[in-house]
């Protein structure tokens, strides 16, 4: 993406915080993962990607604001043009079925493609431990482009004029697609936010986002990116409130009112993870405060604090021929009293962000501590529908870690 006008507009108003990468996280068992919470969103902000000098097509770097992309399990692309689907059947255990999505500004035709398989999504065609190679480089685009991750899609005359006489129109546009939208890793660390929903909600995000690029399908509209008014952090964010995580953010926005509010890739990576995971969810009153939350609760008997929202973190490739691996993703936060950089340390520091078995025992503690002493601070039915909600929770909670002994 690029992010250079984000900088110039926002360094007048706010403080950037820039981290590199500067935390571990085993990646989460995916066997276990998945036999749990079958149907799950994973939110990832990725950082800047930078290719080495003379490693086959240069591409703009776009600049420390990085990349989002999100990954839906259970989830299937049709052939062609990227729609898609939630799969026939429950998902299987091992490498979870989906698809993950990312929004691309080279795109004419389409706001997002789709690229089956979550391990390709994220590591192209290497195995664990594999440099990349420019063969692996070579060979991964090959696989991409076997399983169609750019079928139906159309490049701006823009991108498509810079394209070396010695490639392809096709080949150009799966070379300029590598670790922004399929193969993440060989280009782009990467944190990631886990969120389980079940199969009705996931239906609900699979119609948002084919909603969103139907007219450019139709040929109705010509999709064009823009930093501060429709940029990827705006697609995952708004898939994500259709579940009730949070409000929905608004694209194409007067300027003005835009560069004060606008999604950030790594800023929406800790709030999502504090809305799944730290809530006030022992504090009916303040439940019912929050429009959205009691809202949720009342409508769909959902509170997004509960079980199974998980943080991880991986770093690009590290023996690396192609892309440069000494990476920056930053913050947008306030130059004085910002808070964002304490609270992803804090992510990494605590293994209930991070750790399956260590976050279940935290929210069944949480649940027998709420139910013990319940807080009756909001209206008496309000208080006894989010009862009923929790104790509700306790006892899925409950069977599904008896299950996992």
């Amino acid at each position: 993406m690029r992010w250079v006008s984000l900088i110039l507009c926002l360094s007048l108003l706010q403080g950037c915080v820039s981290t590199l990468y500067n935390v571990a996280s085993g990646a989460t068992d995916e066997a276990q993962y998945v036999a749990a919470f079958p149907y799950y969103l994973e939110f990832c902000a990725l950082s800047e990607i930078r290719k080495r000098p003379g490693s086959a097509v240069d591409i703009e770097g776009g600049g420390p604001g990085g990349h989002s992309v999100l990954y839906l399990n259970g989830v299937c692309k049709a052939q062609g043009y990227p729609v898609i689907s939630v799969c026939d059947g429950a998902p299987s255990e091992g490498e979870g079925e989906g698809v993950g999505i990312s929004v691309n500004a080279h795109y004419k035709n389409a706001n997002w493609t789709a690229t089956p398989g979550r391990d390709f999504f994220l590591h192209g065609d290497l195995k664990p431990g594999e440099p990349l190679t420019p063969a692996a480089y070579a060979r991964t685009q090959a696989v991409a482009e076997r399983k169609g991750v750019l079928d139906g899609i159309v490049f701006h005359e823009a991108v498509l004029a810079e394209r070396p006489k010695v490639l392809s129109e096709r080949d150009y546009m799966y070379e300029e697609s590598v670790a922004t939208d399929y193969a993440i890793a060989f280009g782009r660390d990467r944190y990631c936010a886990r969120v389980p929903i079940d199969r009705a909600r996931m239906q609900g995000v699979v119609d948002y986002l084919n909603a969103v690029n139907a007219p450019y399908r139709n040929g109705s509209k010509e999709f064009q990116w823009d930093v501060l008014r429709d940029n990827c952090a705006h697609l995952t964010h708004n898939a994500l409130a259709t579940v009730g995580l949070w409000r929905h953010w608004p694209t194409d926005r007067a300027l003005l009112i835009a560069a004060f509010d606008f999604p950030v890739p790594k800023n929406e990576f800790v709030n999502l993870m504090r809305r799944t995971n730290d809530l006030p969810i022992d504090d009916p009153g303040a439940i019912y405060d929050d429009g959205e939350l009691r809202q949720a609760l009342e409508q769909q008997d959902w509170i997004a604090t509960r079980p199974g929202g998980l943080a991880e973190a991986e770093r690009a490739v590290p023996i690396n021929a192609m892309y440069e691996t000494k990476l920056r993703l930053i913050f947008m936060d306030e130059a004085i009293f910002g808070h964002y950089q304490q609270r992803f340390e804090e992510i990494f520091r605590d293994p209930r962000y991070t750790d399956l078995a260590t976050n279940l025992r935290y929210f069944q503690d949480r649940y027998r501590r709420i139910l013990a002493a319940p807080d009756t601070d909001a209206p008496p039915a309000f208080v006894s529908r989010y009862l009923d909600h929790i104790r509700r929770e306790q006892q899925a909670l409950d069977k599904l870690v008896q299950g996992t002994k």
